[in-house]
């Protein structure tokens, strides 16, 4: 290795403000891959990224090398477009199920690699994992088959896929990195990019249960992941939706897939839920060429939801996975209920003008539902659900939320936890929006 591309001399370009080339970040992910950077290296390159910031041009060539870090799948005997969306993750976004059921159900094919959850935002995976017999871990071919098959496939992310980003997550976690632009827009480009994409929509949550709080930022991100992902060939817009409360009327593992089938099957669709899905699924489509315009995608979506066939998607996607037929018609035969469900009463009059979301959802991990570091376990069972969205009224004695528990005691915390999170006034604040803005 020439003295340019030591681990410490690309380290030092980086602290010093400079722009990397390509040899010293192929160098550099090549060493996440075989170790030939140590983990103090790793952070210390972490670091000096967070600090210093990349170009565009260094951030693309990260992302092409960690995304070639390991398979790249390739589906050259799929007859339709391969799209995929990704969340930058909240409390109660289950919009993944109804979304790419939604585009499977129109033709185009889905291939969803995602994630666990940590800290307070909940995991698609462990949600998958309420349901019995579900395997989110399938070899590559058997993934390829199911999308080629179903449409669409929702799993864990494997070991030989962006494996690099893998090792340089793990570390970006433990020391206070995770919060780079540049590293979050690699990280979650060469996972989605190493899934042979045509197509990409990128949700970006913001507000006070998002990764971005404000606009601003969320702005700078989505616009990092546009750029970069049209860099690297894969047509790409982001969507910038509210995460200043949860989304739809459920948290928890379990209780969201229930949601989400009421959702599929046209039992109940909460408004602001539903706007995110059409908007997100309206974008696939008109992005793939599914659909000529935005008011034909909303048509197709709209009639995939009431003939059934997004939910006939979904149930055939659970089934080839390994989950029951019988998930629609009995959902709490083949997932966990939980031993104490109560009711959350609101203790005054008024209307709901505020919710604290990264509070609840730190709720739903104290409860058990969630985890703190990668090695817990999860309690699937356990969350909130018939959650009143901001802008109810309210009586003094009305039932606002439904906490599902273990035990009575993590119930009457939880409920603490949930009224805390709450703010009840006495005069209605006007609606926050559901969709800000879109970066193309």
């Amino acid at each position: 290795m020439t003295q340019q591309l030591l681990p410490q001399e690309i380290i030092r370009c980086k602290r010093d403000g400079e722009s990397l080339n390509n040899e010293q970040i192929k160098a550099f992910v090549t060493g996440l891959v075989d170790h030939s950077f140590n983990d103090a290296q790793v952070g210390a390159m972490a670091m000096s990224i967070r600090l210093q910031g990349m170009n565009i041009d260094e951030t693309v060539a990260l992302t092409q090398q960690m995304m070639h870090s390991g398979v790249v799948l390739s589906w050259s005997d799929l007859n339709g477009p391969i799209v995929d969306k990704h969340s930058t993750g909240g409390v109660g976004d289950k919009v993944s199920f109804m979304l790419a059921a939604i585009v499977a159900a129109n033709g185009g094919y889905v291939p969803m690699i995602s994630g666990r959850g940590l800290g307070h935002t909940g995991g698609t995976v462990d949600k998958l994992e309420s349901i019995s017999g579900f395997n989110v871990t399938p070899s590559n071919e058997q993934f390829q088959a199911i999308v080629k098959d179903v449409g669409m496939a929702i799993i864990a992310q494997t070991d030989n896929l962006a494996p690099a980003d893998k090792r340089l997550y793990g570390i970006r976690d433990i020391t206070a990195t995770v919060d780079s632009i540049p590293l979050i827009t690699a990280s979650i480009l060469s996972k989605k990019l190493a899934a042979g994409l045509d197509n990409l929509v990128m949700d970006i949550k913001v507000g006070n249960g998002a990764q971005m709080h404000n606009i601003d930022d969320a702005r700078v991100l989505g616009q990092s992941i546009v750029d970069v992902a049209n860099g690297a060939g894969v047509k790409t817009q982001a969507i910038i939706t509210d995460m200043n409360q949860v989304l739809g009327n459920s948290a928890g593992n379990a209780l969201e897939i229930k949601e989400t089938l009421d959702y599929l099957s046209g039992v109940y669709r909460e408004p602001r839920l539903h706007q995110v899905v059409t908007s997100l699924a309206a974008a696939m489509l008109v992005d793939s060429k599914l659909a000529t315009n935005n008011t034909q995608a909303i048509t197709l979506i709209e009639t995939s939801l009431n003939n059934g066939k997004a939910a006939e998607v979904f149930e055939k996607m659970v089934c080839a996975l390994g989950g029951s037929a019988d998930l629609f018609t009995k959902p709490w035969q083949v997932m966990p209920q939980a031993k104490v469900v109560q009711d959350i009463c609101a203790p005054q009059a008024g209307y709901l003008t505020a919710m604290q979301t990264r509070d609840i959802g730190m709720a739903v991990v104290a409860l058990g539902g969630g985890r703190v570091d990668n090695s817990q376990s999860v309690d699937h069972s356990v969350g909130f659900d018939a959650i009143l969205p901001l802008g109810s009224k309210v009586a003094s004695g009305d039932v606002i939320a439904r906490v599902h528990a273990k035990d009575k005691d993590s119930a009457l915390s939880a409920m603490q936890n949930y009224l805390t999170a709450l703010t009840i006034s006495d005069h209605a604040e006007p609606d926050l929006p559901v969709i800000y803005e879109t970066i193309k």
